[in-house]
């Protein structure tokens, strides 16, 4: 009986020291990434155009991978039973939007950027933080984006003049696609990012988990505006996301689903609308 609970006190022991291990290695990647990022931290900090670039970019490389599910979905059958959106979305299309967000970031998104860095002191620690710690601070902004993302565009479908003054383009692509993410007018991109700096600035965060955050959210809106639903989407695999079906709807319905992550004050303001068979694809 002793023998056995002490094998039980050291398996326990090697465990621990291996998922400290595994943690301190996770750390020290992400030391390794920030090192970069702090090298260059006073270039980030004195001039716009490379956040503005490295934004416009990634929302770029992120739709890309369904740019080309679009371009191979009429010729590879399989493809057909993940598509939600009726309509398959041409290179031309494509093309239109990206020119449109492109010449949005140049005459909004870059001079607002410029306004909140010259405002903003941003303090550049040169430690990372932890895996643990970069976690927490990102889920924190992403509640909080998401509650008030929800209001304000409660907000705005229930005021005439504000949806089609601020909103009514972005609703111009009933079938979505995942480039129309940002397809939006002027002044709702510019709230957008308003929300997003707003929100990292309320967590208080390092700026490594306030870069996750900005790269977490461009890609949640673009998979919330891509048009397929796959088994391995976010949505499936956490059924607290709504992921594009849910987004559909509402691009569908023009209202409901309100929120652009979570399904909760949806659920709670009774605003959430049910998916449909068409809207479900292959369910």
């Amino acid at each position: 009986m002793w023998e056995e609970s002490r094998f039980h006190r050291c398996g326990s022991r090697s465990h621990s020291r291996c998922l400290k291990l595994c943690q301190n290695e996770s750390d020290a990647l992400l030391q390794w990434i920030w090192d970069f990022i702090y090298a260059e931290h006073h270039v980030l900090l004195m001039s716009p155009h490379i956040s503005v670039c490295a934004a416009f970019s990634t929302h770029l490389i992120f739709s890309a991978p369904f740019m080309l599910l679009d371009v191979f979905s009429p010729y590879v059958g399989w493809l057909h039973k993940y598509r939600i959106c009726r309509e398959v979305v041409g290179l031309h299309q494509w093309f239109r939007c990206a020119t449109r967000i492109l010449w949005k970031y140049v005459v909004g998104v870059l001079p607002l950027t410029a306004l909140f860095l010259s405002v903003r002191r941003t303090h550049f620690p040169e430690r990372a933080p932890s895996c643990f710690h970069a976690f927490r601070e990102c889920v924190s902004c992403m509640l909080i984006f998401d509650t008030l993302f929800f209001f304000c565009h409660y907000t705005i479908h229930k005021t005439p003049w504000l949806y089609h003054n601020v909103h009514h383009i972005h609703h111009q692509n009933r079938d979505t696609f995942a480039l129309a993410a940002q397809d939006s007018s002027i002044s709702e991109l510019l709230s957008l990012q308003t929300l997003a700096f707003i929100s990292a600035m309320l967590v208080g965060c390092h700026p490594f988990s306030e870069i996750l955050f900005h790269l977490v959210n461009t890609w949640l809106a673009v998979e919330d505006h891509c048009g397929y639903d796959f088994p391995w989407s976010l949505h499936r695999l956490l059924p607290c996301f709504g992921g594009a079906p849910y987004h559909l709807a509402h691009h569908q319905h023009f209202k409901g689903n309100f929120a652009p992550y979570f399904r909760h004050w949806d659920y709670i303001f009774g605003t959430s609308l049910p998916i449909s068979v068409n809207e479900r694809g292959h369910r």
